[in-house]
C-alpha cells in the first residue's frame, strides 16, 4: 500500500466547521486517511515536509473547454454570437485529433499549475477520444463529453450532426471512457445550447442522461441575443423550455445562467438544477453579471469556471475567485461575497455541482486526496502576522503560490514542475498543432 506523508502545513480544511490546523495528512493509495499532528511515518512512506506552507483542496472549475485552449489570442472584443459564428466554430471545426490532444493537454497543465484538481469539461464535435486520452495521461479529475450540435444557422458543415449519430457517438464516447483513470474520468452529455440543439436530442440527451447515470453540462441564458433566439425558436426562455422538455433535473447544469428573470430562478431552485459562475468570460464578451447572491440566497447549488481561454484569457481560479467577489460589491456593497464564501465555491460549491461533495472539496479523512500546497511566503502575500488566511488566499494569492499539487494520491507538480505532463513539449508542439489548423480553415 502506498503511503504519501505531508507534514507541517497549515490545513485549510473547507470542512463543514471550516476548521484551520497545523499538522499533518496521511494519505493512504488515493485517499486521506488520518489529519492529526506529529503524524510518524509508517515503513516505506513518502514524507513532504510542507513547512511554511499552506495546504488547501484543490479547486473543482464546473465549466472549462480544452478543447478551445488552442484558440487563446483568437476571439478577443467580441459578443457571444459573433465570437462564435466568426471565431470559435470555424476553428473547432478545422480540428484534428492531433490539435484536440495538444490544446487538452495545454489547458490541463494550467489548470494543475494554478491548484484545480477537477474540471467540468465540454469539448468539440469530433475526435473527443483525443481529449480523453490527454485527462488520461495528465491525471487530473474530469467530467467531460463531446459537445453536441443538430442544429443553428451559420454553422460550419464540419460541426452540423445528425441527431441520431450525435447521440451514438456520446454514447460511444461514454461507454469507453466513463470511470478509467481509476475513476478520476466521468463522462456528462454536452448539447452546447438550446440555439445548437433540436428538442429530439435534448430529449434523447435527458433520457440517455437517466438511463446512465451521468451529468449534463450546457449553456443557458448567457447572452441577452440567444434568449431571443430560444424565445423566437421555441416560444419561451431557456430554462422554462428546458423545464418544459423535462430536462431541468438535479443532473442538470447550466453554464452562466446571467439573465434569469423570477420563473427560471424558482425553476432552478425547485427541480435542483446547478449552476456554474464564469466571471471572467461574462465580463470580457460583455455578456453581463450573473445573480450568484440571489441564487445562493434561495439556496442554489453554485460553482465557478473559467470558461474557456480564448473569452478569458486564462483558467485561473484565483482571478475567477477575485472577479467573483469583486463585481458582486459593485452592486450591493462590500460585505457581500466575503473571501470565506468565495474559496468554498471554488471548492465544496464545485464539488456539490458536480456531485461529488462526499468524495472531494475539502481535507477530511476518507476523502479523496485532492489537494495543493501554496507557498506564500512572498512579498505581496505579508505580512502574516494574524492573518486572515481566507484573505490572503482569495484576496492576494496568485498561481504562482501553488507549489504542489496531489490527484487522487498521485504528485502530478511538485515544486512547481510538472511530473506528468512534459511542458517543453507540449508548448512546442501546441504551436505546431495551431500553426497546422490555421492552415486548415
Amino acid at each position: 500500500m502506498t503511503e504519501l506523508l505531508i507534514k507541517n502545513a497549515v490545513i485549510m480544511t473547507m470542512n463543514e466547521q471550516d476548521d484551520i490546523i497545523e499538522g499533518d495528512v496521511r494519505i493512504r493509495e488515493d485517499r486521506i486517511a488520518e489529519i492529526g499532528e506529529h503524524l510518524e511515518p509508517s515503513a516505506g512512506s513518502r514524507v513532504i515536509d510542507a513547512g511554511g506552507k499552506v495546504m488547501l483542496p484543490g479547486f473543482v472549475q464546473t465549466h472549462i473547454h480544452l478543447c478551445q485552449t488552442m484558440f487563446r489570442g483568437r476571439a478577443d472584443d467580441l459578443a457571444l454570437i459573433d465570437w462564435l459564428r466568426k471565431r470559435i466554430w470555424p476553428m473547432e471545426a478545422a480540428h484534428n485529433e492531433d490539435s484536440v490532444y495538444y490544446s487538452a493537454l495545454l489547458g490541463i497543465g494550467e489548470l494543475i499549475r494554478s491548484g484545480t484538481t477537477t474540471i467540468l469539461d465540454m469539448e468539440t464535435v469530433h475526435h473527443t477520444d483525443a481529449a480523453f486520452q490527454a485527462i488520461l495521461e495528465s491525471g487530473i479529475r474530469a467530467f467531460s463529453g463531446k459537445v453536441m450540435m443538430d442544429h443553428g444557422t451559420e454553422v460550419p458543415p464540419a460541426l452540423q450532426e445528425k441527431t441520431d449519430e450525435s447521440l451514438s457517438e456520446s454514447v460511444r464516447l461514454l461507454e469507453k471512457w466513463h470511470g478509467k483513470g481509476n475513476g478520476k474520468i466521468r463522462y456528462a452529455f454536452c448539447p452546447r445550447f438550446v440555439v445548437s440543439c433540436t428538442e429530439e436530442l435534448l430529449v434523447g440527451v435527458r433520457d440517455l442522461a437517466e438511463q446512465y447515470g451521468v451529468k449534463v453540462h450546457t449553456h443557458a441564458s448567457e447572452n441577452e441575443t440567444e434568449i431571443r433566439i430560444v424565445e423566437a425558436e421555441r416560444g419561451m426562455r431557456n430554462v422554462v423550455y428546458l423545464d418544459h422538455i423535462g430536462l431541468a433535473r438535479p443532473n442538470l447544469i447550466l453554464a452562466h445562467s446571467i439573465w434569469l428573470n423570477d420563473e427560471e430562478k424558482r425553476i432552478i431552485k425547485e427541480r435542483g438544477v446547478k449552476v456554474t459562475h464564469c466571471p471572467g468570460s461574462n465580463l470580457k464578451l460583455a455578456s453581463g453579471v450573473a445573480q450568484v447572491p440571489e441564487l445562493l440566497e434561495i439556496g442554489v447549488t453554485v460553482g465557478i469556471g473559467a470558461d474557456g481561454a480564448p473569452c478569458n484569457n486564462n483558467l485561473d481560479m484565483f482571478q475567477e475567485m477575485r472577479l467573483t467577489a469583486y463585481i458582486q460589491k459593485v452592486k450591493h456593497g462590500p460585505t457581500v461575497m466575503n473571501a470565506r464564501q468565495v474559496l468554498r465555491l471554488a471548492t465544496m460549491g464545485g464539488a456539490e455541482v458536480l456531485g461529488m461533495e462526499r468524495e472531494i472539496g475539502s481535507i477530511e479523512a476518507g476523502k479523496l486526496a485532492d489537494i495543493q500546497l501554496l507557498d506564500l511566503e512572498d512579498f505581496h502575500v505579508y505580512p502574516s502576522y494574524d492573518a486572515d488566511w481566507y484573505s490572503r488566499v482569495v484576496y492576494a494569492a496568485t498561481r504562482g503560490d501553488v507549489d504542489t499539487v496531489i490527484i487522487g494520491g498521485d504528485i502530478v507538480m511538485q515544486n512547481r514542475i510538472m511530473r506528468t505532463i512534459d511542458k517543453p513539449r507540449v508548448l512546442k508542439e501546441a504551436d505546431r498543432s495551431l500553426k497546422d489548423l490555421l492552415a486548415r480553415l
